[in-house]
């Protein structure tokens, strides 16, 4: 199969998509004639993903039957012959390929028409919103998570920070939250030097953050939704006073929200946990908006959303953008990256391969540094 994979080598040393190779070879060792592959390029670089359809394609000339579970329109239309669109857990049609087209699954996959091309206006960003320079994380066996990165971030701008899962993206957007203490190096919020500082004083200065698991650190999942709602503020004027819940002004701040993010919940006294993984991503997009803060760091914002409500909460980040508010955009998506960002960094193994305006690379240059090449070698092996 040319797999080009090292019998010898130790998977923990391999890339995610030698890994991904690894797993295609133990289906074949047990003569498998039905493959289902589920959100097989979720952490793969463009040229990975290439190299995958090259793979699908011939197991498919070999007589080999594939199930490509994606939510990625433009990979069913490249690599598939039939499509079934589910929703609600329902089949709402199979089509030949070549009979439909993107806007068309999207309108099945939503049940209205959706925008598929966000409109980003290009503008000028303002004064420096937020600042790091040469962070440095470590975990306790002392290997750098993060090494020596330096980088500003401007009011009305959205920094996109691209590369595969794993390679310090986490870790970054902990220590601008104060949830991970960067070991050393300096985090300022305008003009003052919120180092070493507990995730409470980032709050206090007006940070608000989309974690990147929305059930764990986003939500409390067994609290309703208008107590989610108000998290962080809940102490404060107008929800509480003197230590006593004013909860006739808690249900009317997220009767209000709930209506004005298109949450769907029957009412605000239900848990978030009853809530789809959409509706529960809309709570805390509604929070954190709802703060008016003055950076934004969204991570993950759209993973594991059906497309409609990826076309929110894109549309949501955007306008916080044009409003003047620093966003901070961390996703694995690249088309998500390259669609909402004004610059955008590369990361990989902890560093910045390059920080660069939208536009300067392509896809598949940047695809390159995501796998750990030097801007000099994306720029010299563009495939």
């Amino acid at each position: 199969y040319r797999f080009n994979i090292d019998p010898q080598e130790k998977i923990k040393n391999l890339t995610v998509g030698m890994q991904q190779r690894v797993e295609i070879l133990k289906t074949l060792y047990r003569n498998a004639d039905i493959m289902i592959f589920d959100e097989a390029t979720a952490v793969l670089t463009p040229q990975e993903v290439n190299q995958l359809f090259g793979i699908i394609r011939r197991l498919v000339n070999e007589g080999k039957s594939i199930i490509m579970i994606t939510h990625k329109l433009e990979e069913v239309m490249e690599i598939c012959d039939r499509v079934t669109v589910l929703r609600n857990g329902r089949m709402i049609g199979s089509l030949e390929v070549k009979d439909t087209s993107p806007r068309k699954l999207a309108n099945m996959m939503v049940g209205r028409d959706v925008v598929l091309d966000i409109a980003r206006k290009d503008k000028a960003p303002g004064d420096v919103a937020l600042e790091i320079k040469d962070i440095v994380v470590k975990d306790r066996h002392g290997k750098h998570l993060i090494d020596g990165i330096t980088v500003q971030l401007r009011k009305g701008e959205i920094l996109g920070i691209a590369g595969i899962d794993g390679n310090g993206q986490i870790e970054l957007s902990g220590v601008l939250t104060g949830m991970i203490p960067a070991k050393q190096g300096k985090v300022k919020i305008g003009d003052d030097d919120v180092s070493g500082k507990k995730a409470k004083h980032f709050i206090d200065k007006k940070v608000s953050h989309i974690p990147q698991d929305r059930q764990k650190t986003g939500l409390i999942m067994e609290f309703s939704v208008m107590e989610n709602l108000i998290l962080q503020e809940h102490s404060k004027s107008p929800f509480c006073h003197f230590g006593i819940m004013n909860w006739k002004e808690i249900r009317r701040h997220a009767d209000n929200l709930i209506s004005e993010y298109q949450i769907k919940v029957p009412n605000a006294s239900v848990p978030a946990k009853a809530l789809s993984g959409g509706n529960q991503q809309k709570v805390i997009l509604a929070r954190e908006i709802d703060r008016q803060s003055n950076v934004l760091i969204a991570v993950q914002p759209t993973r594991g959303l059906d497309i409609g409500a990826t076309e929110y909460v894109r549309s949501k980040i955007l306008e916080q953008r044009d409003k003047g508010i620093a966003v901070l955009l961390i996703s694995t998506e690249l088309d998500e990256i390259l669609a909402l960002s004004d610059r955008i960094a590369v990361m990989y193994k902890g560093k910045f391969v390059d920080v660069f305006k939208n536009g300067k690379y392509s896809r598949e240059q940047i695809g390159l540094m995501m796998s750990g090449g030097t801007k000099d070698v994306a720029i010299n092996n563009v495939c």
